[in-house]
């Protein structure tokens, strides 16, 4: 998911966890028409693991802690649950340990969506997801909207006060991308004991929920074959389990006019859980990570059916320090997409040869580079590969490393 998309429940229990670098506190709160709690049991963390319709579980350090919600118990009046996150360690911000949330099915463990916040900095708490009741449905929503001024001084927006004195709740840090129409005020738990919730103001009408963006969502491959659009997510799972270990991702490309080559570079960037760049595969260098990366080799024309460059990718000979994978092409001479027609990627299971997944180029820039898609490596150890089509200006894999770091 992205900022300010949401997507429908298809159960009326689920689990969000959410997973981190670091160890996270985890909490819920249950929020009327005006964005406010009740009163002091609408507050769902480690010192208070139940409420209506809301619990709380702890990972122990070892695992994500989580917020499961029953809708069907979530009391008359209640329109909203928002999960929220900030570190465990005193004064330690998101920089660097960006958070990850996974929405499952309570019932059966299976994976619905997941979101990580993009490009945070000093936020040292964080509102993450929320479920929303909307027109009798309910739905979870991507939110990403943090704070730097510490936890006790932000509880207050959800009408939570605190025994000892604090300073007034600062401004919001400013997020990566504009907050949706629907976002309510942030909140994350206080660390002081809580006293009575003040006063809540006039309730105001709910504002109407942003559209969900184009292509995002998140499917697995229990149907067979996937076609992706920009920004959509598919689970290499089928069945509940990893549907295969080595995986090849085809490129391919032809010129947008007739009699003329066009020579692109297919390449992939392996990342650390902090974005950090461990190494790049490209037809300079046809093997890294000790060969569980492997490149086929340069094609100088784009010319022919089939795909133009493979790489191969063995991903349970992986290091756990590679948890992110970005597939790239680029122009080294300087050639943009503009020329370029039926550009593409698929994913391949590398035994048998079937195309798996598939991503087309609708869309074209006067850029040089692309990212076309993205593995990312789960806390569950499955592996998700997400559509980008995203244009950068770069000529080589070098330069996309640092725009490529910041789409994961």
């Amino acid at each position: 998911m992205t900022p300010g998309s949401n997507i429908p429940l298809p159960t009326a229990r689920v689990t969000v966890d959410v997973t981190a670098p670091v160890r996270l506190d985890v909490s819920g709160l249950l929020l009327t028409d005006d964005g406010k709690v009740r009163s002091d049991d609408d507050f769902i963390f480690y010192n208070q693991p139940a409420g209506p319709g809301v619990t709380y579980r702890s990972g122990g350090g070892t695992a994500p802690d989580a917020i499961t919600v029953d809708t069907t118990a979530v009391p008359p009046g209640i329109e909203k649950i928002v999960v929220t996150a900030s570190p465990d360690a005193a004064g330690q911000t998101f920089q660097g340990i960006e958070p990850t949330a996974t929405l499952r099915s309570a019932d059966d463990n299976a994976v619905l969506a997941t979101f990580t916040p993009p490009s945070l900095g000093a936020e040292t708490a964080l509102v993450i997801v929320e479920i929303y009741l909307r027109n009798g449905a309910w739905k979870a929503r991507a939110v990403g909207q943090g704070y730097a001024n510490g936890l006790a001084g932000i509880a207050t927006d959800f009408g939570v006060t605190v025994e000892e004195p604090a300073a007034p709740a600062a401004a919001p840090a400013q997020p990566a991308t504009p907050p949706p129409p629907a976002m309510q005020p942030p909140v994350a738990p206080p660390a002081p004991p809580m006293s009575t919730p003040q006063a809540p103001p006039a309730p105001a009408a709910p504002p109407a929920p942003p559209a969900a963006a184009p292509g995002t969502g998140k499917i697995n491959l229990d149907k067979g074959r996937v076609s992706l659009q920009k920004n959509q997510t598919v689970s290499l799972m089928k069945g509940g389990r990893p549907l295969l270990s080595q995986v090849k991702m085809g490129l391919g490309w032809e010129p947008a006019y007739r009699g003329k080559d066009i020579d692109l570079d297919a390449s992939v960037i392996a990342y650390g859980p902090q974005r950090n760049h461990i190494d790049s595969c490209y037809f300079g260098k046809l093997q890294i990570v000790n060969g569980a990366i492997r490149h086929s080799g340069d094609n100088l024309t784009g010319e022919g059916g089939g795909d133009d460059e493979v790489i191969t990718v063995d991903l349970g000979r992986l290091p756990q320090e590679v948890s992110g994978l970005v597939f790239t092409v680029n122009s080294f001479t300087g050639q943009k997409f503009t020329e370029v027609a039926k550009a593409y990627c698929r994913l391949l299971d590398a035994t048998t040869g079937e195309e798996l997944v598939r991503f087309d180029l609708t869309s074209a820039e006067p850029q040089t580079g692309v990212m076309m898609a993205k593995l990312i490596r789960q806390f569950s150890g499955e592996w998700e590969m997400t559509a980008m089509g995203d244009f950068v200006k770069s000529r080589t894999v070098r330069g996309m490393v640092k725009p490529a770091a910041q789409a994961l």
